[in-house]
């Protein structure tokens, strides 16, 4: 292997590095809504090499929302994110679809004065 190669080498293994070590919040956005149940869904894409999170009060207030939406008060986080492979290629998973689940409880009342 001569220099220049193997400073490429090196360039590329310390960006691969840089890489790694980045998190890039991604917004949860509503994959699944189940009304019978009660259940909504939120879901965001994880590529490889990358760390990715998500703002967890962004979450709730989206599913408060579609909980709100269904007749339901608001929306509870159960569970833990679920990690799933959408993207193969040979043996390696090139991207993850991340799910969070949320569980609608309670009554949504309307606090409007009846008209007779």
């Amino acid at each position: 292997m001569n220099q220049g190669d193997f400073m490429k080498t090196i360039a590329l293994v310390a960006s691969l590095v840089l890489l790694s070590g980045c998190t890039i919040t991604k917004e949860a956005k509503i994959s699944e809504v189940d009304t019978t149940s009660g259940l909504v869904r939120l879901s965001f894409d994880q590529q490889m090499m990358q760390n990715a999170t998500y703002d967890q009060n962004d979450a709730q207030r989206t599913a408060n929302r579609q909980c709100q939406q269904m007749g339901y008060a608001t929306a509870f986080f159960y569970g833990k994110p679920v990690e799933t492979c959408s993207l193969i290629s040979g043996s390696a998973c090139m991207n993850k679809t991340v799910t969070l689940q949320y569980q609608c409880r309670g009554m949504a009342f309307n606090h409007t004065t009846p008209t007779w």
